[in-house]
């Protein structure tokens, strides 16, 4: 890992410190991206599930800013790394046994299990890094500027995630048949589910923020180690649904083939 991207120790504890923190760039975080996918595929691992997932957003993103599609390219290139910051400080951490978020913490433990579907390792990424940490990373991003500065970028980032449902699903369908399936007898009722998940997440996100940045620093402390226990029961909810709901999904795990690695690949393209 990039040693020249470290974040105080704090961060993960969801703390939002006032001190003036280094700058990460997109490039660099498109790097370090790279290196947490290369490894999982290494490894066979399906933490490369979400990275791959992560690695197509953040790509695109980073052809927004360059393209001149955000309202300020180089805030928006600073939220994106504070927020990649976040994904990428926890997996170095889990991978060296050391303390995460809570709502990392049911995400990375979820990577280990074989039976959740790869939907469900997906949106166990998102719920962490979205409920949780996207909220935490506006707040640092403005430093204590006025966040409403900041909520056309943000939502944009909503058409990004939303133009990659597709392209997702099209890979999804190469290493597990049964979304062709579905994709062909749901008329696009998949993609609008996706799209409002992620909406309603991002809403959340925002919401949370605007708490954020009203609180005092004890404050914040305290909300966030809220958050945290409430993300993390969803993401429990997500990775072990009740009873009725696993029997109807085992059949669907029953088809997905390919083992992580090849899964990763597919993911990723």
């Amino acid at each position: 890992m990039t040693t020249a991207l470290k974040r105080p120790e704090a961060s993960q504890s969801g703390r939002v410190p006032k001190a003036e923190i280094a700058t990460p760039n997109i490039d660099a975080v498109v790097a370090e991206l790279s290196e947490v996918l290369d490894g999982s595929i290494a490894q066979s691992s399906r933490l490369g599930y979400f990275a791959a997932l992560y690695l197509r957003v953040t790509r695109e993103v980073q052809r927004g800013v360059r393209a001149g599609e955000f309202d300020d390219g180089p805030r928006m290139d600073r939220l994106d790394g504070l927020f990649a910051r976040r994904y990428l400080d926890a997996v170095a951490s889990y991978r060296a046994g050391k303390p995460v978020s809570a709502s990392w913490k049911v995400a990375f433990d979820t990577a280990e299990q074989r039976w959740p579907l790869i939907l469900q390792h997906l949106f166990s990424g998102i719920n962490a890094h979205i409920n949780l940490d996207l909220g935490i990373a506006a707040v640092e991003t403005l430093q204590g500027a006025p966040l409403a500065t900041l909520h056309g970028d943000f939502n944009r980032i909503n058409a990004v995630l939303a133009s990659l449902v597709d392209r997702v699903q099209d890979s999804l369908a190469r290493v597990a048949p049964v979304m062709a399936v579905l994709d062909l007898f749901a008329d696009r009722t998949d993609e609008m589910l996706a799209n409002f998940s992620i909406e309603i997440a991002r809403d959340g996100a925002w919401a949370f923020a605007q708490t954020l940045a009203a609180a005092s620093d004890h404050e914040r402390v305290q909300l966030v180690a809220i958050r945290d226990a409430d993300i993390a029961a969803l993401g429990h909810m997500i990775a072990k649904p009740g009873p009725l709901l696993r029997l109807a999904i085992t059949p669907l795990r029953l088809l997905e083939i390919g083992d992580p690695a090849n899964i990763t690949r597919a993911l990723a393209t």
